[in-house]
């Protein structure tokens, strides 16, 4: 999939940070993503959910409130009204610039934002809220040890899951006036609500409530043994299926293509999008030629790589006992032996097949002592940090003589990945 940092104009004039998650093929509909409250577009759940919705045909739009991540403004300034507004402009700027927006999803206060911002958005035909309050209010017991510095001070700062925050005491007042069943009930839109039972940060009745008030078609989903936060990679990958599945009963399958300043925004980034330095093409596939693989940062946490090569994708981290590493992926050092050992099977299989050799079968286990996270902390520390053995186990299967097996073995000292590795070779590096 393709990966694109914007920069989207919120309701107020200030910019927000955004990156869209955009399918490999065509773009089946287009979603707005909220994130939680106190959170960011590279969130667990932001992300992967966004990027499980990309992998189905849906390209999204996850992006900073006010005050938080990469966007411009001051929290403390921020309210949940003018969360919602920015919403709306997001979405504007996206249905302007690409196609309609068709469906909304949330997580937590993100989740009450888009149940709010919906009726702004006549394109709008599905919202789906993952662990959403029933009223935004109830955000305000997380400052409830704050609240007689807020009333006295007009702003107090605030600990919220081990970050500090400044809020004001407008944003209370805000979260107080909201009525947000009331507008649930009249919501021209298909609805899903996904919670899960075991929620300890915002209670399943919530979900009750929402439902209860919404018309059909509604639908509700449990999220099992889920934490608030979708923390745990199955969980954020379920609640992905599960709502690209409901969403295409009512979101259009071929949305209307923009077209800004006389180009096409399904061809090239429509005028207005302005990429960051290092963001991603439009399409890293139609970038990647023949010989190049491309890595970028997936955003799911500090580590994790994509890696595309031609039409093939995958990716790299590290391990969870490295701190950051999600495990989303081998390390680079089993990429690395990864392909030591796969030029040696091939090498082998080409040698005996030329020889029409009897070699049914070749397997080839590599290990070494290093672990990259380790060595890759002492090399910024400007310390000698590298693997420099490679223990390597072949094993070929056929009915082969004792001198056909000996020279495999010298064969497989001379794959092109091991010559390289015992030789040695020059890279050159320059800012793109």
């Amino acid at each position: 999939m393709a990966r694109e940092q914007v920069d989207v104009q919120g309701a107020h004039g200030q910019t927000l940070s955004g990156v869209l998650e955009l399918p490999d093929g065509p773009v089946r509909s287009w979603a707005v993503f909220a994130h939680c409250f106190t959170c960011s577009k590279d969130s667990h759940a932001a992300t992967r959910i966004s990027r499980g919705l990309a992998e189905r045909g849906t390209g999204v739009l996850r992006y900073d409130f006010t005050g938080l991540g990469e966007s411009d403004g001051e929290f403390a300034d921020a309210t949940f009204s003018g969360d919602v507004a920015d919403l709306v402009a997001a979405a504007t700027w996206l249905g302007e610039r690409r196609g309609e927006v068709s469906l909304l999803v949330g997580h937590s206060l993100g989740g009450a934002a888009v149940l709010a911002a919906a009726p702004r958005l006549a394109s709008v035909r599905a919202v789906a809220t993952i662990a959403a309050p029933a009223d935004p209010e109830h955000v305000t017991r997380l400052l409830a040890a704050d609240s007689e510095e807020l009333r006295a001070e007009g702003s107090a700062c605030v600990r919220i899951a081990g970050r500090e925050f400044r809020v004001r005491q407008g944003l209370v007042d805000d979260l107080r006036d909201q009525r947000l069943l009331e507008g649930v009930g009249d919501l021209d839109a298909a609805l899903l609500v996904l919670h899960s039972p075991l929620d300890e940060e915002v209670g399943v009745d919530n979900a009750a409530r929402i439902f209860a008030a919404a018309r059909h078609p509604r639908s509700y989903v449990s999220l099992d043994d889920a934490d608030h936060l979708l923390s745990r990679r199955e969980d954020s990958l379920y609640a992905a299926d599960v709502i690209s599945a409901w969403a295409s009963r009512y979101v259009p399958v071929t949305p209307p293509q923009r077209t800004v300043s006389g180009t096409s925004t399904a061809s090239a980034p429509s005028e207005g999008t302005t990429g960051r330095p290092g963001a991603a093409p439009a399409d890293p596939a139609k970038a990647t030629s023949a010989g190049e693989v491309v890595v970028t940062e997936t955003g799911e946490g500090p580590f994790a790589q994509e890696v595309r090569a031609g039409r093939h994708v995958w990716t790299l981290d590290e391990p969870p006992d490295v701190p950051g590493g999600t495990d989303t992926g081998p390390t680079p050092y089993d990429q690395l032996l990864a392909g030591l050992g796969a030029c040696t099977a091939m090498t082998l299989r080409m040698y005996a097949d030329r020889k029409k050799w009897p070699l049914r079968k070749v397997t080839v286990r590599l290990t070494q002592e290093h672990r990259h996270g380790d060595d890759a902390t002492a090399c910024v520390a400007g310390q000698d940090g590298c693997a420099r053995e490679f223990d390597r186990v072949v094993d070929v299967e056929g009915d082969l003589d004792e001198e056909q097996r000996g020279r495999l073995l010298e064969i497989a000292d001379k794959c092109p990945v091991h010559r390289t590795l015992e030789q040695g070779v020059t890279v050159r590096t320059s800012l793109a």
